[in-house]
């Protein structure tokens, strides 16, 4: 019987990507790839994941844009420490940072 990973990030949590400066805020996990053959043949073969552990939806931000990244657990640091991610979309989604972690909103509640 195939065991699922348990996902090492939780929804709320601001982390970091391993190998590319941009960081974020976990929206939703799936417990293994879920995107599409063609995304992940696009990415450079010695740095694919492997599709076999969870990949996180982020709001993430670099020092240019906002935008959603989907990035595998493998490439993946905490980066609470360094505060509030600023993405626009974090006050639609987030209640508020407490310095750990974003509070996810309940459903249907919206500023």
């Amino acid at each position: 019987m195939d065991m699922m990973r348990q996902a090492k990030f939780a929804i709320g949590d601001v982390v970091r990507h391993r190998l590319f400066p941009f960081r974020g805020v976990v929206f939703d996990v799936d417990p293994e790839f879920a995107n599409t053959e063609e995304w992940w043949l696009s990415i450079p073969e010695e740095i694919r994941p492997r599709k076999d552990q969870p990949f996180y939806h982020l709001l993430a931000e670099n020092e240019q844009n906002y935008y959603e990244a989907y990035v595998s657990e493998q490439n993946l640091l905490p980066d609470a420490h360094n505060g509030a991610v600023a993405h626009p979309d974090t006050g639609v989604m987030f209640e508020g940072f407490d310095g750990e972690r974003y509070a996810p909103r309940a459903r249907g509640d919206v500023n």
